[in-house]
């Protein structure tokens, strides 16, 4: 939204800078993107006076002209036909910017004689196209004054500020350069013109029907208005108004279309004027059937689809109602009867339609935010006066159908509101001012919304506009009370405090935290048990993120596939968030999950780089459930889902169904599909299966010690290949739970003498007494027991 600071002037009355009011729109809302100051280009610009001008020696269109300056007396070289002896001029002195010519001009020689200086046409000072001769000043002033002061005493309108504001969804009442003044006098930067607009008396009957189609009274179009004018002359428009609309780079047409325009950035009231000897019968507006077509303005048809508004007379349609006119009924020089159209249109249906026929015109802009209601007709009257102002003619009576849309509404004013909501103390009377200054009435505590602002809907809307014209840069950070002395009680819930413990541990391990967006792909969400309709968006942002995740490893891995394709391949990752198994509450679950790619750590002379393994995804996922509270004995599942490696992968349970946590290798079919150079191996740790401690505290239990002396033995078992160290290692433990503290794995061997399918498992037994040192007939006693407990579980023998 572009206007001027004199058109602002037009509905303010104020004495403030441009400076200031740009201030003040940003910090109400309407942010300033641009201020244009012609002056500012016109700096060092100066009046001269041309003592002496004589023909140049060497060349006839030349005049040497001495012009007295602030400087002194110069000497300047002229071609301008009516460079002469006594006249007023503008003067560049050199090193200055001639911002028509884009040049900065110094001392020169033209045909052998030094110039000092250029005296400027308006076009070389970007103020007009005008440049048959150089500028010559009226009266007498000053020599030395500066040329700005000049022009803003005797020519204002050339160095009138342009200020470009940005317009947000919900305040389509500032499109209107009335509304923007309306917004800086509540401010309190002057007091608002009121726009006095007296009603035309028509003189005859409109031979112009207008009718709107049944199915559109009630939402499309509520109210349609006209009369026809007569007898006009459209010609250009007036000096006043070309240069106000080319200002805000609009290009005047003709006096009729300016005058719309006109009143389009004026009042926020788009109009249309139709040649009224090309409309036959009476103007119909109706909702499209589907497959009219309409040459409209910008010299483009379009295809009509059904339910479109249309404005037709018995030809046909005429216009895209509150979008675009259309190029045959449309106003020439040859124009002379008009009929003015002016209506409300349903914001929803203009958008839609602007949308689908992508149509971009300043009446769509406003009429898809919604302009006001209540200025329809009164806007035709104003709009009329000026017609018969500019071109003359005739007015005849108005002719409408339907009616103004009842938008009253009230909401309560509370004045304790704002100190709850913004956290500003301000006066009740000036909140109530407040109001009334942008518009509201105000009976008791209800403030009644006026039909300008669609967007009040609420209580806590009024609060919004009290504390914007009081200035939101006034609120200071205050800190919240302290109700309780002393430390307050922990607020975190044990699943927050969870999440926060399994965070830090991670990004102690090593790893990077990722977050992803909870939706992904449908293909990716396929190799990961999801895809299904169930967790389907209906309403998708982007192919890509059309369902909801089923796990967290999809976007762990798509992360790493683009660190790899930029040379990453050492990488170790972890997110927390939620996955989602369906579409209901319930199917909305907590996981921490992490994946290890590539090697433990750079290449180093000790050889200690390894790659990622199985165990040090296990050894990762143990360290996180230890840190949140899991119990410390755990059993190993193989039943893993399909996107684990089968035989490099395991299910850490507490009991047959309540799974921890899963850790291992990811399926080379999953890493060919997400494009991931493996191998990956990954963890994923159910938290909310993790139960809570039975101690509140996070101290440790005393310290048990015993003072007997422990005894370690070693056994070595020939077992099947297939057997797994864990059976072994349970079975081991369990022969005597009481004496044995620890059963360690710490060899392996296979192939030699054992034959085809056998290895060997050496392990470790620790056995701590509590009550009496062991003799060797207790110690021959547990290894026995040990023996036979292994050779039961695994089939296995004590290996010679």
């Amino acid at each position: 939204m572009k206007f001027t600071l004199s058109w602002l002037k037009e509905h303010l009355e104020t004495t403030a800078s441009v400076e200031e009011i740009a201030d003040a729109l940003t910090d109400l809302g309407l942010e300033v993107e641009e201020v244009v100051n012609p002056t500012d280009a016109l700096k060092g610009f100066t009046v001269g006076f041309v003592k002496k001008a004589e023909k140049h020696p060497d060349a006839d269109k030349l005049r040497v002209c001495i012009v007295e300056t602030d400087e002194g007396e110069k000497q300047i070289i002229c071609g301008a036909p009516n460079a002469r002896e006594g006249i007023r001029v503008v003067v560049a002195k050199p090193g200055m910017y001639i911002p028509g010519i884009d040049t900065t001009i110094s001392v020169g020689k033209i045909r052998g004689v030094e110039s000092h200086g250029m005296m400027c046409s308006e076009r070389e000072m970007e103020l007009s196209d005008e440049h048959d001769g150089i500028i010559e000043l009226p009266g007498e002033p000053v020599v030395g004054l500066a040329f700005t002061d000049w022009l803003a005493e005797n020519d204002p309108a050339k160095i009138d500020p342009v200020i470009e504001i940005a317009i947000t969804p919900n305040r389509q009442d500032a499109l209107g350069v009335h509304g923007i003044a309306r917004d800086l006098a509540a401010r309190g930067l002057g007091t608002l013109k009121p726009m006095e607009i007296a009603p035309v008396k028509g003189s005859f009957p409109s031979p112009v029907s207008v009718t709107i189609d049944p199915a559109l009274k009630d939402l499309g179009c509520p109210l349609f208005a006209g009369r026809v004018i007569r007898g006009v002359k459209n010609g250009p428009s007036p000096e006043w108004l070309q240069k106000r609309l080319k200002a805000i780079g609009l290009r005047p047409i003709s006096a009729l279309v300016d005058i719309t325009n006109f009143f389009t950035f004026d009042a926020c009231r788009p109009l249309h004027v139709f040649d009224a000897d090309k409309v036959k019968g009476g103007l119909r507006i109706h909702p499209a059937k589907g497959g009219e077509t309409l040459l409209a303005l910008d010299e483009k048809t379009y295809e009509m689809q059904p339910g479109m508004m249309v404005i037709s007379d018995e030809n046909g349609p005429e216009s895209l109602a509150g979008i675009m006119g259309g190029e045959h009924s449309g106003c020439t020089e040859e124009t002379v009867n008009v009929f003015l159209e002016s209506a409300y249109w349903d914001p929803v249906t203009i958008a839609n339609t602007g949308r689908a026929l992508k149509i971009h015109s300043d009446a769509r802009y406003r009429f898809e935010r919604g302009v006001d209601p209540e200025f329809t007709l009164p806007g035709l009257e104003a709009a009329t006066q000026m017609i018969l102002d500019l071109c003359g003619g005739e007015a005849s009576e108005v002719v409408m159908d339907g009616a103004v849309p009842d938008t009253a509404r009230a909401y309560r004013l509370d004045t304790d509101r704002v100190q709850s909501l913004v956290g500003m103390t301000i006066p009740a009377e000036t909140q109530r001012a407040t109001l009334e200054n942008l518009g509201f009435r105000l009976e008791g505590d209800m403030a009644h919304v006026p039909s300008w602002r669609p967007d009040v809907q609420g209580e806590a809307d009024l609060v919004e506009e009290v504390a914007r014209i009081a200035s939101l840069t006034k609120l200071e950070g205050k800190p919240l009370p302290r109700v309780i002395p002393g430390v307050p009680k922990q607020i975190l819930s044990p699943r927050q405090k969870r999440e926060q413990i399994a965070r830090r541990t991670s990004a102690a391990l090593g790893y990077n935290e990722c977050v992803s967006y909870s939706f992904i792909d449908q293909k990716a969400a396929g190799l990961f048990g999801g895809g299904d309709d169930a967790s389907k968006l209906e309403n998708p942002i982007s192919s890509e993120m059309s369902h909801m995740r089923p796990s967290l490893l999809p976007g762990l891995l798509q992360a790493a596939a683009r660190n790899q394709a930029r040379g990453i391949m050492d990488l170790a990752l972890f997110e927390v968030g939620p996955v989602f198994h369906g579409g209901e509450p319930e199917d909305e679950e907590l996981l921490i999950s992490g994946i290890l790619v590539g090697h433990t750590g750079p290449k180093d002379i000790h050889g200690a780089r390894r790659p990622v393994d199985t165990f040090d995804a296990k050894a990762d996922a143990e360290a996180i459930l230890s840190a949140i509270g899991a119990p410390e004995k755990m059993m190993i599942r193989r039943d893993m889902n399909a996107w684990w490696h089968p035989g490099r992968s395991g299910k850490l349970c507490l009991g047959p169904k309540n799974v921890l946590g899963a850790f291992g290798e990811l399926h080379p079919k999953v890493l060919r599909e997400l494009d991931v150079k493996g191998p990956v191996v990954a963890f994923a740790i159910h938290m909310a299966n993790v139960p809570l401690p039975k101690a509140k505290g996070t101290a440790r239990p005393a310290l048990v010690l015993s003072d007997l002396q422990a005894v370690e033995r070693d056994f070595a078992f020939v077992v099947d290949s297939d057997v797994e160290a864990l059976v072994l290692v349970n079975a081991a433990a369990g022969a005597d739970k009481a004496l044995i503290e620890t059963v360690r794995v710490f060899d392996e061997f296979v192939g030699g003498s054992l034959g085809e399918g056998k290895k060997s498992l050496a392990i470790t037994v620790r056995m701590q007494p509590t009550d009496k040192t062991l003799t060797e007939k207790d110690i021959e006693a547990v290894s026995a027991k040990i023996v036979e407990k292994v050779t039961k579980a695994t089939g296995g023998t004590l290996r010679g």
